[in-house]
Formats: structure tokens, C-alpha cells, sequence
């Protein structure tokens, strides 16, 4: 299944919007909670309709639709696994035309007996990422009638493996430490651009996956904030900034983190991108009621009315709206997972150096950003912010 390009802005949109408020270490993704407000939309009355709509950025009518549509896809993209459930209560009796619209085989029970509800929901976190979330993030309570939720995961293998060898930062917040790190040399200077942007330039290099899921790292002058960095490297993905890439960037200090050299050699050799970085494994949960604004919910957090009429003839708000995420960038590989719950409530020198090269050196080696995003589509799938890396092992260190 195709998705859309209306539907790709809208989800990257959102995503945009959640990164310019990061401000440390964390992993979200708004593609694994743009499907439920969708669906959520399409079911709401009133005010939180109008705030939801807001939220996906696409016509309340069209969001049930292109919520399936999004699954669909994520579905049939390699190296991604998604999966919609929703549980109610018996006594909840769903809009007949709502229902409908969910994908087959969705719709469990809630027996309201909360240890009961939560070990069922728990084991379905933990099947459909493989282990990787453990526990429903959703609050139950005795007034839970609805829990609608979607789980995402991702894998990809790295086309040219990094090496690992301990990084030893000279400046920056990193100095002095003695770091796990990756390093690789390649001859695609393309992957790497520095991008222009109102806050600062900003260095981008694309780590290519052999399942067409890519890692873009982002590092932006010391002075942009993590929302800043993750919320532009959004919107150069979406080319609405200017960026050169590695082939036509100057000599010398060519962006954060960026150098291009010219180097003498004694035979023909092709131009180089050294890529420096640092392993990173990253958990978060976020409790979307936070970010209400964010989100399109906050009239549908008031318990004294019913939000939702075209889900059910009950009155039901929101009482719980949370996401658990977690990723691992490794020497072989990135993993990625997330689930987001709904509960509705009542890097030898020869002696003659004839030829001449160009080598871009990228390194990583003080706080910065990534986006995993899906080659074709140029869709987010997850993003987060690495501000505290792993000290190097001993035995490494002593080698």
C-alpha cells in the first residue's frame, strides 16, 4: 500500500512540532501516535474535533482513512512491523461505521479487572516489538472503557558496517572521556551536507540500512538547542532548506562537526568520507497529556462531557495518552521500537606524494540528533536526541 504525500507532511509535521520541544536525551516518534489522534479525529465531536484535526493536519473527515492507510503501509515497508489494537469494555458498545473502519482482527475485551487488563496489554507491548517494550504505557483505573493503541518497530543492517575503536573528544561537553566509538570510511561524499538554517548551519550525514530504513545524524552549532537541530533536520528532509552537499562543500571547516581536506597521495585514490560517532541505546516514555496542545487533546481531557460521539454513544474523554520508545545504534545496525497507548475513560603515509584527494571527515563527538527515516517515502519513522554516550569498555580502552 502507497501512502500518500499529504499524509507523509502531515505525520513529518508532527514530528517537527514534538522535536522543538526536546531538550535532552530521549527517542519518540510521532508516527507511532499520528494513526490513534487520526482515529481519534474521525471519532470526535465539538472542540476536540477541531483540536485533533489540528494536530494530524489533514480534514477530520479524511483521518480515520488515512490512519488505515499509514498502517497499511508501515505494513508493507521492509525492516517495519506495526500493529493497531483496541480493547473495550463489554458493556462499550463502538459506533457501528467507527468500527468499521479498524483494521481485522483489532478488537479485544477489557474485563475491568485492572492486574487481568494489564497483563493482557502488556503482553501484547512485548509481542508486538519483540521484547523491546515490556509494559502497555497507558494508566488504567477503574473508570477505563476504551484502550486504543499501536505499536511500531524498526531493523535495519548497515550496508558498510562501522568499526569500533574508543573516541577520546578534545572539546565539548564530551572532553576528557574516554568513549565507546564508530568509525567508517566510505567513497560517497553525498551522504554527507551542511544545511542552512535560521538558527545555525547544520551538519547532516545519511546512514544508509540495507532494508531501505536510513539514520540521518544531525549536529548543529553549539548554540542550537536540541529542538532547534532535530526540528530543521526535519524540515531539510523536506527540502525547505538549502543544503551543499559533501562533493561542493569549501575546504577547511566546512560545517559543525565537518572538515574537508585536500591530501596528497602517492597513487590515484577517490575522495573519502570518514564518518566518527558513538553507539547509543535510548529509552523514553512521554506522557502525551503533557504535550496536550501538542497533540490535539485538550478538550478531550475534560471528564465532565463525552468528545468522542462518532466512537460510541457513551460519553468517553481521554484519561491516559502516553508513548514508550526506545533505539539502539550500533556497528552492524539500528533498532527501534515504540508503543503509544490511548485509554478513554468515562573514522603508512608513503615517501612521495604525487596524487591529490579530498577527504570529508564527519564527527560526532559532543551532543546531537537523528531521524530513521524510510529511503522512499521520506517518511519519520523515530527521532531523538544522544547527550550522555556510554564510557568505553576496559579491555577495549587497554587494546
Amino acid at each position: 500500500m502507497r501512502v500518500t504525500n499529504a499524509t507523509i507532511r502531515a505525520v513529518n509535521g508532527l514530528t517537527a512540532r514534538w522535536a522543538e520541544t526536546v531538550s535532552g536525551a530521549t527517542v519518540f516518534s510521532a508516527a507511532g501516535v499520528w494513526p490513534l489522534l487520526g482515529l481519534l479525529a474521525d471519532g470526535a465531536g465539538g472542540a476536540a474535533r477541531a483540536e485533533l484535526t489540528e494536530a494530524v493536519g489533514l480534514p477530520a473527515e479524511e483521518s480515520a482513512a488515512r490512519a488505515r492507510e499509514l498502517l497499511g503501509a508501515l505494513a508493507d515497508m521492509r525492516g517495519l512491523e506495526s500493529a493497531l489494537g483496541v480493547w473495550t469494555l463489554r458493556t462499550l458498545e463502538l459506533r457501528e461505521a467507527w468500527e468499521a473502519g479498524l483494521p481485522a482482527g483489532t478488537h479485544g475485551v477489557l474485563t475491568g479487572v485492572e492486574d487481568t487488563d494489564r497483563e493482557s496489554l502488556d503482553a501484547w507491548a512485548a509481542k508486538r516489538t519483540g521484547g523491546r517494550i515490556r509494559r502497555m504505557p497507558v494508566a488504567l483505573t477503574d473508570r477505563t472503557e476504551m484502550v486504543l493503541a499501536g505499536a511500531l518497530t524498526l531493523r535495519t543492517d548497515w550496508f558498510r558496517p562501522f568499526s569500533e575503536s574508543p573516541l577520546c573528544p578534545e572539546s565539548g561537553p564530551w572532553r576528557d572521556r574516554v568513549l565507546e566509538g564508530l568509525w567508517r570510511t566510505s567513497a560517497l561524499l553525498d551522504r554527507a551536507g551542511v544545511a542552512d538554517t535560521p538558527h545555525g548551519a547544520l551538519t547532516e550525514v545519511k546512514v544508509l540500512g540495507t532494508t531501505g530504513l536510513d539514520v540521518h545524524l544531525l549536529l548543529g552549532e553549539e548554540r542550537m538547542s536540541p529542538g532547534q537541530v532535530l526540528g530543521e533536520g526535519v524540515r531539510v528532509l523536506a527540502g525547505e532548506r538549502p543544503v551543499v552537499p559533501g562533493p561542493g562543500l569549501p575546504y577547511g571547516e566546512a560545517g559543525p562537526g565537518l572538515r574537508v581536506e585536500r591530501e596528497r597521495c602517492a597513487a590515484p585514490r577517490p575522495p573519502s568520507l570518514e564518518v566518527t560517532t558513538v553507539p547509543f541505546t535510548l529509552s523514553a516514555e512521554h506522557d502525551l497529556l503533557c504535550r496536550h496542545e501538542l497533540f490535539g487533546l485538550t478538550t478531550a481531557r475534560d471528564d465532565r462531557y463525552g468528545h468522542f460521539p462518532g466512537i460510541s454513544g457513551r460519553p468517553l474523554c481521554v484519561g491516559s495518552a502516553r508513548q514508550a520508545a526506545t533505539a539502539t545504534f550500533g556497528a552492524l545496525g539500528f533498532r527501534a521500537a515504540a508503543v503509544t497507548a490511548v485509554a478513554a475513560a468515562a573514522g603508512s603515509a608513503p615517501s612521495r606524494l604525487r596524487h591529490v584527494t579530498t577527504s570529508v571527515g564527519a564527527t560526532f563527538d559532543r551532543p546531537f540528533g537523528f531521524l530513521a527515516v524510510h529511503r522512499r517515502t521520506r517518511l519519520v519513522l523515530a527521532a531523538g536526541w544522544v547527550d550522555d554516550p556510554e564510557p568505553c569498555r576496559e579491555d577495549e580502552a587497554s587494546h
